[in-house]
């Protein structure tokens, strides 16, 4: 009897398919965090970016 509860004990403390699922979400939530918190920096780097790569394009037109 010990030898199944044993085994059993193994297996449960074996099995690690749902780490990664949640490691991931983690990371979703965190990185989904962080761009609601610099939205306003993120916003302005990407429309400076945009604007940059605009300005260049139209000196080789």
């Amino acid at each position: 009897m010990d030898d199944k509860i044993y085994k059993k004990e193994k297996f449960l403390l074996s099995d690690n398919s749902g780490v990664t699922t949640v490691e991931i979400m983690l990371i979703l939530v965190v990185l989904i965090a962080l761009a609601i918190i610099f939205r306003e920096e993120i916003v302005n780097l990407v429309n400076k970016l945009w604007t940059s790569i605009n300005g260049n394009a139209r000196k080789f037109m």
